[in-house]
């Protein structure tokens, strides 16, 4: 068993503007570098053993501050962490997007759906459980995983059986989801907003 704690990366200028960001390359702001120190300081009290992070430059600087800030080495990028593909949706208002697609799960041209930033999330999370099964062995190894929020949002509404989070509720900048993980389960145990 491996336990996973999920980071969403701190706010950038496009979350400030409640702007979809997508595959978009966004950095962080000032206030994101925050969300990221402010994370660090809730994570530093526990045993972390390794931090991985979506390769999209907000999720990999706010792995990267974490992980000097606790003492760990620099992230492993994983590629499957990154964002959903929000296609032609990429860089609209929020507000703009439900009225024209309605929901969150629209089809929008070029897009990724929910269900496979799902599947494609929960097989990164499997093979970083697996990775630290191998290094730690028999004991459980503790992993920092820096990712998104439409990658965290399909993950909680995977191990909560589509409770969590409710719909259109945004999920905070630097907010912290703790996991149990093995290939193939993935169990919540908390959720800390920062």
């Amino acid at each position: 068993m491996t336990f996973i704690t999920l980071v969403r990366h701190g706010q950038t200028d496009w979350n400030l503007d409640r702007r979809i960001q997508g595959s978009t390359d966004i950095p962080l702001n000032e206030t994101g570098r925050g969300h990221a120190r402010a994370a660090a300081a809730l994570l530093a009290g526990t045993t972390h053993h390794a931090i991985y992070a979506s390769p999209l430059v907000r999720a990999r600087e706010t792995a990267q501050i974490i992980a000097g800030a606790i003492g760990l080495a620099q992230p492993e990028l994983v590629s499957d962490l990154r964002e959903r593909e929000f296609g032609e949706a990429e860089g609209m208002l929020v507000a703009d997007y439900i009225d024209r697609y309605g929901d969150w799960h629209a089809d929008v041209p070029k897009a990724e759906s929910f269900d496979q930033v799902a599947e494609r999330a929960l097989a990164a999370l499997d093979v970083i459980s697996l990775a630290s099964r191998r290094r730690s062995a028999p004991t459980a190894e503790s992993v920092i995983v820096v990712a998104h929020g439409g990658v965290i949002r399909a993950l909680l509404d995977h191990a909560s059986g589509g409770t969590m989070p409710p719909a259109g509720a945004p999920l905070a900048n630097g907010s912290v989801h703790r996991f149990e993980a093995a290939p193939g389960i993935l169990r919540l145990l908390e959720t800390v907003t920062v």
